[in-house]
């Protein structure tokens, strides 16, 4: 009985014991807490405002600073080697990771990351080969993925295509198969043999630029330039006339190729019809003073100023409005005669400064059309015809 009895008091006897035992366990832990968040340099809560602030200069030197205090502390080293250079405070960067890079307690990951760093800093000063070399020695480990992406974007900027395909390939992964991008490599391989005339080149690169990506308009632009310098004119055209099921914008980019390859064959007047017939479907190709200077050429003034009359009149817009202005001169009266002509060169002044190509990614504007965007360095991300800005 009296055995019985204790095993029932015995609980509630503890029961003190252990709530005093919890108290005194989160006491510890809070006054650890507290004692660590003491020993943290106020310079590092500086060098965090000051980066809210973005004042990177301030919170460079509050960094510094702390780092004076505590020299072996890896991850502010690391984190301030970088702080430089995005400032573009290369050397400093550098110097900072070599550093770090020399210290007996950087090892396994820890190098892997610093080494990571350091190529970072010489590929932004400009010292490729080096960071190329430090990149290839860390594709075996955890940072394999991003030394790789950095290494496609020094084949790219260096234009070695051979190595960003493999790169790309090897990048390549379920959710990113780097397809887009691979058949843009071998459009740059194709171009290249084409403007030395290497055709059989040209033609296998096309191909595998379509293997990777059977929408890129850009693979069959270059396959009519290829058959039109080979003089196969109707596989010219149907090469570019393939372009309309893969992107229709891009047709404009090669309206007058087009016509050319007809011409070639005696049916200039099919190529002029085709070309209306893509702009009566598609009006926002930029076509229009092409398929005048052509109806011109065939047909004659009158009809040539019909047939862009009724294009402009379904859609439009200021290139339109120069044309009928360009058109109406020759049969204005003299009085209204100079007033037109002012009134056409301020549209086409005003043409220059607002139809641009731009990128639709980064909104990069120019004159000049890119496959690769300058900016972002995306690719195909510019607009196939000039739009307003």
């Amino acid at each position: 009985m009296d055995n019985e009895l204790w095993v029932i008091l015995l609980p509630i006897v503890l029961l003190p014991v252990f709530f005093a035992m919890g108290w005194f366990a989160a006491r510890v832990d809070m006054k650890t807490v507290l004692k660590q968040a003491k020993s943290i340099p106020a310079g590092f809560y500086k060098s965090l405002d000051a980066l809210v602030d973005r004042n990177s200069g301030r919170a460079a030197r509050e960094l510094a600073e702390v780092i004076d205090q505590q020299p072996q502390s890896y991850d502010l080293n690391l984190t301030l080697g970088k702080l430089y250079r995005q400032r573009g405070e290369n050397d400093k960067a550098i110097n900072m990771h070599r550093a770090l890079l020399d210290s007996p307690d950087t090892v396994n990951e820890k190098c892997a990351r610093v080494l990571f760093e350091l190529a970072q800093n010489y590929q932004s000063a400009g010292l490729v080969d080096r960071a190329e070399q430090i990149f290839l020695g860390l594709q075996e480990g955890d940072m394999a993925r991003e030394a790789r992406q950095h290494l496609l974007s020094i084949y790219q900027q260096d234009r070695d295509w051979e190595k960003a395909i493999e790169t790309a390939q090897l990048l390549s992964h379920d959710e990113q198969t780097y397809q887009f991008e691979i058949a843009q490599f071998y459009c740059e391989l194709a171009q290249t043999a084409l403007f030395k005339s290497n055709l059989d080149a040209a033609r296998y690169n096309v191909q595998k630029a379509l293997d990777a990506n059977k929408k890129c308009a850009r693979a069959n632009m270059i396959l009519g330039d290829i058959e039109y310098k080979a003089g196969n004119f109707q596989a010219a055209a149907d090469a570019y006339r393939a372009i309309e099921k893969q992107n229709y914008a891009y047709l404009s980019m090669v309206g007058e190729r087009l016509y050319d390859a007809f011409d070639a064959q005696g049916k200039a007047a099919e190529g002029l019809d085709i070309l209306i017939g893509y702009m009566k479907t598609f009006p926002q190709l930029d076509l229009t003073q092409l398929i005048y200077e052509k109806s011109l050429l065939l047909y004659g003034e009158e009809r040539a100023n019909q047939t862009v009359l009724e294009l402009v009149r379904a859609r439009p817009d200021l290139n339109g409005v120069y044309r009928l202005l360009s058109m109406s001169l020759s049969s204005l009266h003299p009085s209204w005669k100079a007033d037109a002509e002012m009134i056409r060169n301020v549209i086409d002044r005003q043409i220059q400064k607002s139809l641009m190509y731009r990128c639709r990614n980064c909104n990069f504007k120019s004159q000049v059309f890119f496959w690769h965007c300058p900016a972002c360095n995306k690719w195909e991300t510019f607009t196939p015809n000039k739009t307003e800005v």
